[in-house]
């Protein structure tokens, strides 16, 4: 019975230095990438009507722990292509390209299965590649505007997370047709995204 009393000591002794070691192992970095869907709201002051296309961008990001519970972000994805439609004339007015690098300061939820957290901070957009009504119309080639996010990270082992997060970004630009200033676009998106995360 002694044996047998030193042997479940022993066991549950290696249980806990493995899981203290596999805890250890998990850094302050964070790696996620994840398919999202870009939903814009096409709000827009012009009279035009305008509105861009709706799509699922890849997107990744990098996360660095500062405690258990604060982290920050850095949202990156590759410049994405969007067709502009204005319903005042009926038609596809040109394409543009746009980059839209976020940054947000996050809380995270300790002591559940899972871990949820909110975030805010800042999201800067570049717009490129302007090509509309034969250009005749241009946009402010830079917006700067708030973020706000919500998310889960689901533990699957051995470092590795299912993502689930969703972001609200404000971006908006002025447009200019035929030099006079018409008024401002805003596509403010939600953007709907699910990946995995790598924590070391």
């Amino acid at each position: 019975m002694k044996k047998q009393v030193i042997a479940a000591a022993v066991f549950c002794t290696l249980l806990s230095s493995a899981a203290i070691a596999q805890q250890a192992k998990e850094g302050p970095w964070m790696v996620r990438a994840r398919a999202v869907h870009l939903d814009s709201a096409n709000g827009d002051t012009t009279g035009l009507g305008l509105s861009v296309n709706n799509k699922t961008i890849p997107e990744v990001d990098i996360t660095y722990f500062f405690n258990k519970n604060v982290a920050a972000e850095l949202v990156l994805t590759v410049p994405q292509k969007h067709t502009v439609h204005s319903t005042a004339l009926a038609s596809d007015i040109g394409t543009l390209r746009h980059l839209p690098p976020t940054l947000t300061v996050q809380y995270h939820f300790d002591g559940l299965p899972v871990t949820p957290y909110v975030g805010a901070g800042i999201n800067y957009t570049r717009f490129s590649s302007v090509n509309l009504a034969g250009g005749a119309a241009t946009i402010d080639k830079n917006s700067f505007g708030a973020a706000l996010q919500a998310g889960v990270d689901i533990p699957l082992g051995k470092n590795l997370y299912l993502n689930v997060d969703v972001k609200k970004v404000y971006i908006r630009t002025d447009v200019t047709l035929a030099g006079v200033n018409k008024g401002t676009f805003k596509v403010d998106p939600v953007l709907v995204g699910v990946g995995l995360g790598w924590r070391f």
